[in-house]
């Protein structure tokens, strides 16, 4: 069934590092060999032995209108042909920009870069020379992307490897990382108090989406807005994965909370490397060439990531019934996930927002690290096995968000919904 799979896997391990290129692809968090995809298109993947998988992933997010849209394509092509980088200005990347800006609140500039991880880097670089301070707050759990400062109690990958310490991380980088559990606003009061006039910035994902999907409890980002603004403290929302795809303007739209700097990423290219750091004017006229805090990157505003990105945000845009149909089509995954997981009687919880979701086979409910951790993630184990035998493909860890695409019919969410049921034997 996976003979192809398995061949390249063995191939890959002799000429990359564990034979990926991004270590959750390893399926090591739930043994195996990782799939290797040939192709995908709408809702579906299709991997090197051609079997077909309803996908979950949606590579991390970016895919919300699904694979291979035919305008998001044609796009790219016609783009193309005039080549594939300058590293020079362009008049599509000053298009993408105003188009951020009409969507998303509170961004008065913006800086294209190439990744998540750039993106965050750079927000919390300019967080500090903004406010000439160095350390900052972050939250057990939320992932940021590989910076060396964004290494400390991170989720997703480092969760899914149980990695606690990372070497090459010098002890300065840690001793300016001050962390605490996502949802505990008195940890973040009791930081602040103890760190008076030294704190840059906090920077948390408004929905956690790398220790699965974590909702903020009632009145902890709000009170983080409060304090930040009491403390001049610079307020980071990382929406690297829910801007744009929660809502037209992100969390901030769909929670009604404003931040100073907002990082993005995954939608905002279709599918391209990309990623953007924006906000309030008085900060962003601080990044070089206006101020000192320096940023650069030869492919920052790259044309075919700009073009991808700009195709597809100007669909969300000329068409915001995606958001409500994509939510729509969640809360019936969500309902009869439920359904069939309570009638087994298996522990479980699942959190969503709009379209992130996961399940967590727990008898508490989960609001941070602490409690995403202490599931019962054997068990997610055999259930990411037992769905992907039933061609559902979720991503290969308990501690991921996973994120549906508006190609997904009711027929798709109907079947992965019968394959949970018929999984119920395997997963105990």
């Amino acid at each position: 069934m996976y003979s192809k799979s398995q061949s390249l896997f063995s191939r890959a391990q002799q000429s990359i590092p564990g034979g990926v290129n991004s270590p959750v692809r390893a399926f090591k968090s739930v043994g195996g060999t990782p799939l290797f995809i040939e192709k995908a298109k709408g809702a579906y993947l299709y991997d090197a032995d051609g079997n077909q998988y309803i996908d979950y992933i949606a590579s991390w997010g970016p895919m919300i209108l699904g694979h291979a849209h035919e305008t998001v394509i044609k796009a790219i092509q016609e783009r193309a042909v005039f080549s594939t980088s300058y590293g020079a200005p362009t008049e599509l990347e000053i298009e993408m920009a105003e188009l951020i800006k009409s969507m998303a609140p509170n961004v008065d500039l913006v800086r294209m870069v190439s990744s998540g991880t750039e993106a965050c880097m750079s927000a919390l670089r300019l967080a500090r020379g903004y406010t000439g301070r160095n350390k900052f707050i972050k939250f057990e759990g939320c992932y940021h992307g590989h910076a060396d400062a964004f290494l400390v109690k991170a989720g997703s990958g480092l969760a899914t490897f149980n990695i606690q310490t990372v070497p090459g991380i010098t002890g300065g980088v840690s001793n300016d990382t001050l962390t605490c559990a996502y949802n505990d606003i008195e940890a973040v009061e009791r930081l602040v108090t103890e760190n008076k006039n030294e704190i840059a910035a906090i920077i948390i994902e408004p929905v956690a989406g790398n220790m699965g999907c974590i909702l903020p409890a009632t009145g902890f980002l709000e009170r983080i807005r409060a304090i930040c603004d009491a403390e001049k403290i610079v307020l980071i929302f990382d929406e690297v994965m829910t801007g744009f795809r929660l809502a037209p303007g992100g969390a901030q739209q769909k929670l009604g909370i404003d931040a100073d700097l907002i990082t993005y990423g995954k939608v905002i290219g279709g599918g391209m490397p990309v990623g953007a750091f924006g906000g309030k004017r008085k900060i962003m006229e601080q990044i070089a060439p206006l101020g000192n805090v320096y940023q650069a990157g030869t492919l920052s505003g790259n044309p075919l990531a700009m073009i991808a990105g700009y195709t597809t945000l100007s669909i969300l845009k000329e068409n915001p019934s995606v958001y409500s149909e994509l939510e729509e089509k969640t809360n019936y995954l969500h309902k009869g996930l439920a359904r069939v997981l309570q009638d087994s009687g298996i522990p479980h919880v699942i959190n969503q927002l709009g379209s992130m979701i996961s399940i967590h086979f727990s008898d508490h409910p989960v609001t941070d690290f602490a409690t995403a951790a202490s599931a019962n993630n054997e068990r997610f184990k055999k259930y990411f096995h037992a769905m992907l035998k039933r061609g559902v493909y979720l991503p290969p860890s308990a501690f991921e968000s996973w994120f549906l695409n508006n190609a997904l019919s009711y027929a798709d969410l109907d079947k992965t919904i019968e394959a949970t049921a018929e999984s119920l034997p395997e997963i105990g």
